[in-house]
């Protein structure tokens, strides 16, 4: 059996309690530490987490970091809606994905 790696969630404490719920590794991220949130997430890269869920403000806000980390770990950082609801951000990243892998975008309007 292989070994399963471990995954975690950053964002608000409204966002990150459920994971922590499951078993999840949460990083709380307040308004008084939300600068560390590129050091957090290069350090669960660098620990090897399969997935990171981010709060999708999180994930706008700091997309060229979340990109450096996709691009250069094995880690995938996922955008998940944050306590205020969907922003579109995480449809969107799907989308770019999706195509990515394809080589067109499978959701268009027909």
């Amino acid at each position: 059996m292989a070994d399963s790696k471990p995954m975690a969630a950053i964002g608000s404490y409204e966002m990150a309690l459920p994971f922590q719920a499951v078993g999840v590794k949460s990083v709380i991220l307040t308004a008084e530490n939300r600068n560390t949130f590129e050091s957090e997430l290069e350090k669960l890269a660098r620990e090897d987490y399969a997935v990171v869920f981010i709060q999708e403000d999180l994930f706008v806000e700091f997309a060229d970091k979340v990109e450096e980390i996709n691009d250069n770990y094995q880690t995938s950082v996922l955008p998940v809606p944050g306590p205020s609801g969907a922003t579109g951000a995480g449809l969107a990243s799907i989308r770019s994905s999706v195509e990515k892998a394809v080589g067109m975008d499978i959701f268009a309007e027909r």
